[in-house]
């Protein structure tokens, strides 16, 4: 689809052209500060033109976007599903992760995201019955160092959060010794990790769930404005390999993903409602995710026993087989527990 095909007024049809951008689509990776840069708009202009591109793409969405959509419903309906490990958030992702296609987990910095991925990695050796998938996970680290003494503190209370599995089944488990950590710095690195060690893992039945963590870490560090067609493609490879990886081996992906402000508070189709921030990277990834969750702190805090934690929010900004619903959390020793709505 063409600019002139959208209701924009002329000044920023010629700025977008005179920027080279050919499309509505080029605009997707594109965080609302960059776009002002490159072609030198004002910020209401902007706001038209991110308004107007959102609701192009969501009258016309990618071909790849549609084939993807389509492949996944199929496994959403054989009903399998990676078990949280908490009955209240299982209950708000219909069980758990789908085993096919990519979940991301956007939020800010100590929402959350990290202690539940950790939680993912342990709930995915358990056996089907508990939630689990009888197998491993890989994760990569893509900007911090793997937070091991966590992990390791989540394995020594596993029979708190587990309650309904069996003790003497959790004590058998070598939960450690099934969670394979990645390191890649660069972009190149990262795609050895996937192209050449995931795989062979996941062929072996080492692996039933990759953590990547974060994308965006990546693709903000490695790119400028002006590289955004060499950052789209990269970006729409990176995403190709991971839905690739998921289908052929039937296992969930989960990407960490940052956050960036609100640019556009009009266009809700990235984040909830009710946040000033939105997933990082713009529309072009949110197009090759399947189903995007978001953490974030809320202001209230709660206490159980010796233990305080702060309050947070965990929220479905979209998926195909979930409606957009949220569950308020809190993080304990033994790992991300769901509030029920009587304890609130």
């Amino acid at each position: 689809m063409d600019w002139d095909q959208l209701e924009l007024h002329p000044r920023i049809v010629v700025a977008v052209r005179r920027a080279k951008l050919k499309s509505v689509k080029e605009v997707w990776s594109f965080p609302g500060l960059d776009l002002q840069t490159l072609t030198g708009l004002s910020r209401s202009d902007i706001q038209q033109l991110l308004a107007a591109a959102a609701a192009a793409c969501r009258r016309h969405p990618p071909v790849s976007a549609l084939l993807l959509h389509r492949g996944e419903c199929r496994r959403l309906e054989s009903g399998l599903r990676l078990s949280v490990g908490c009955p209240v958030l299982d209950e708000l992702l219909r069980g758990g992760l789908p085993v096919g296609g990519v979940t991301e987990l956007s939020g800010e910095s100590g929402a959350g995201k990290t202690q539940l991925a950790l939680q993912l990695c342990l709930s995915v050796q358990y056996p089907t019955q508990y939630g689990g998938l009888n197998s491993g996970a890989v994760y990569i680290c893509t900007e911090d160092s793997f937070p091991i003494r966590r992990l390791q503190q989540l394995i020594r209370d596993q029979s708190c959060l587990r309650s309904d599995v069996p003790p003497s089944l959790i004590s058998r488990l070598q939960f450690s010794d099934q969670v394979y950590v990645e390191h890649a710095a660069d972009l190149d690195s990262l795609q050895v990790c996937l192209s050449r060690r995931v795989p062979l893992l996941l062929a072996r039945g080492l692996i039933r769930l990759l953590v990547v963590d974060s994308v965006a870490a990546l693709f903000r560090s490695e790119f400028q404005a002006a590289d955004w067609l060499e950052r789209t493609k990269q970006l729409l490879a990176f995403s190709s390999t991971l839905h690739h990886l998921s289908q052929e081996f039937t296992t969930p992906v989960l990407c960490i993903n940052q956050v960036t402000d609100v640019f556009n508070s009009s266009d809700d189709s990235l984040g909830p409602l009710t946040s000033s921030v939105s997933p990082a990277l713009g529309l072009a990834w949110a197009n090759q995710v399947m189903v995007r969750l978001m953490i974030r702190r809320l202001q209230a805090a709660v206490a159980r026993g010796d233990q305080r934690s702060a309050l947070r929010r965990l929220e479905v900004v979209f998926a195909p087989h979930l409606a957009r619903d949220g569950r308020d959390v809190a993080v304990w020793r033994e790992g991300v527990r769901g509030i029920p709505s009587s304890a609130r």
